[in-house]
């Protein structure tokens, strides 16, 4: 009996302004004025392609692993979730209901989760590193924000957006201003500093954060992340691979693991 598929995926950011400056990957006139109707058109564009995904998928997989920024922001308030992304959330229902494994880790846009991902649309929620045996291999998978990065403002403003106190203070501004300033905020930093190439296997530091924690977990096989927004395999050891895995703004990549060999590929891709 031939064993189903495991797939992952990661960086679709929902909801994100960026994809409105793909109309060439989308077949969509470059020429289309910039306005919110617009944007709104682009967003269900991603957000279609990314449900054909599911549906190419879900008669072989039997788990997906979705490694962090799905959504390009996502805040739970007691009694109310973020506006939209209702195709993706009732297509996440439908695999699940299906009995398909559907994990989702917090990135860091996303980490504002508590329990409607999981009790609505059935997901297995993780906002931690997961080390998992697959078909025999062992997988170390998180969205890599913070792993390997010594930098000392990084860690500054991940401590903040981690902190339940400033959670919980953040809750108490309207949505009205908050959704705004958020959006505003990550744009802002995408704009600004935007996705940096390939540094080399010595600098970047999800390759370097795998090196290490193989010297303690020598039985890892495969360390799989997102984050970067690159396409990476790379061997680590004779035994051990690192793979980055993309993202949904210009590349529409993925990774699936059959049992025997894994690979990354690209969807609707000639």
């Amino acid at each position: 009996m031939t064993k189903k598929k495991v797939y992952f995926l990661s960086d679709t950011h929902l909801g994100s302004v960026s994809h409105k400056k793909e109309e060439e990957g989308l077949h969509l006139t470059a020429s289309a004025p910039s306005s919110p109707k617009n944007n709104l058109f682009f967003e269900h564009e991603i957000e279609r392609k990314l449900c054909r995904w599911f549906d190419s998928i879900k008669h072989d997989a039997s788990a997906i692993y979705m490694l962090g920024d799905i959504f390009d922001y996502w805040f739970e308030y007691k009694n109310v979730v973020p506006r939209g992304f209702t195709r993706f959330l009732g297509k996440i229902s439908e695999l699940t209901d299906m009995g398909i494994e559907v994990h989702f880790f917090i990135g860091n846009h996303d980490i504002w989760v508590t329990d409607y991902l999981s009790s609505e649309c059935g997901m297995i929620v993780h906002t931690e590193p997961l080390v998992r045996e697959i078909y025999g291999k062992k997988f170390f998978m998180a969205h890599g924000d913070g792993l390997g990065d010594d930098s000392k403002s990084f860690k500054i403003l991940r401590k903040i957006f981690h902190s339940k106190l400033c959670r919980k203070l953040f809750a108490n501004i309207h949505p009205r201003w908050a959704v705004g300033f958020a959006h505003k905020w990550s744009n802002h930093s995408r704009e600004t500093g935007g996705v940096i190439d390939y540094q080399g296997e010595d600098k970047e530091h999800l390759i370097q954060f795998s090196k290490k924690h193989l010297q303690v977990a020598p039985n890892i096989n495969f360390f799989i992340f997102g984050h970067r927004h690159i396409l990476l395999d790379l061997m680590l050891s004779q035994t051990a691979r690192i793979l980055i895995l993309g993202d949904w703004i210009t590349l529409f990549s993925y990774a699936v693991f059959d049992g025997k060999e894994m690979r990354l590929e690209l969807f609707e891709q000639e």
